[in-house]
């Protein structure tokens, strides 16, 4: 467990923009063995409660994909799973944190994030990666000339902190996170605030102090993948 790395280290973040061609924007997203694609597109119209706000919506689906896992995902065939909405909901909250809607007209941006292989953090990968396949479709609205301003308001980042026999750590591996004493995600704006704080005690009721300890932690994590992102940002 954690081989060659620190307890406050990411593990190793791979980027592939524009995975898909036909995507509107998409990137394969590696954090250690967590690998998620995560693509966007958009469709012309918006929810029906929207049709008289003249602004757009954005939403999320979440995925594993059979493979992912040790034993087999089965596909949603007409049926999504309790986890896979709660994941999509998050995912979606987290994103509409960072774009304004009433500047990208009465379209809907769908981000999808299929999980190809799984070892702890797909929805924190979820999130951080669909960031980037959001900002990949909003490049390409603004150079067609689909939107006039940018909406984007922040980056919007995400990770995974835990206590694991005692010890603080950020960024869980499966192997980590199912051993945890506390396990939380956590996703951040670019000016560092907070958009989702999702925590469990799964033995031991955890103390501020170390609630505190592990928000540091996980804002330390978020620093650096804002990083990476703005480097893939800069160079597509």
């Amino acid at each position: 467990m954690r081989k060659r790395r620190d307890y406050d280290e990411l593990r190793t973040v791979k980027i592939t923009p524009n995975f898909q061609k036909k995507a509107y924007g998409s990137v394969l997203y590696q954090q250690g063995d967590t690998m998620v694609l995560c693509s966007a597109q958009v469709i012309e119209n918006v929810p029906e409660w929207l049709k008289n706000d003249n602004r757009g919506w954005l939403t999320a689906e979440y995925s594993m994909l059979p493979g992912s896992t040790e034993t087999r995902i089965f596909r949603d065939r007409g049926h999504v799973n309790g986890r896979s909405k709660e994941i999509e909901r998050i995912i979606g909250r987290a994103l509409r944190a960072s774009v304004d809607l009433s500047k990208i007209g009465p379209r809907t941006i769908w981000i999808d994030c299929d999980v190809v292989q799984a070892d702890g953090g797909t929805r924190t990968a979820s999130i951080t990666g669909g960031f980037l396949a959001l900002y990949l479709a909003i490049q390409r609205l603004l150079k067609e000339g689909k939107i006039l301003e940018d909406p984007i308001k922040y980056q919007v980042a995400a990770v995974s902190v835990g206590i694991v026999k005692g010890i603080p750590m950020l960024d869980l591996a499966y192997e980590e996170d199912s051993q945890a004493d506390v396990d939380l995600n956590v996703a951040m704006t670019s000016d560092m605030k907070y958009v989702e704080i999702q925590g469990t005690s799964e033995n031991e009721p955890m103390s501020e102090e170390q609630l505190n300890e592990l928000l540091s932690l996980a804002k330390k994590g978020i620093e650096e993948l804002l990083k990476i992102q703005r480097e893939v940002m800069e160079n597509v």
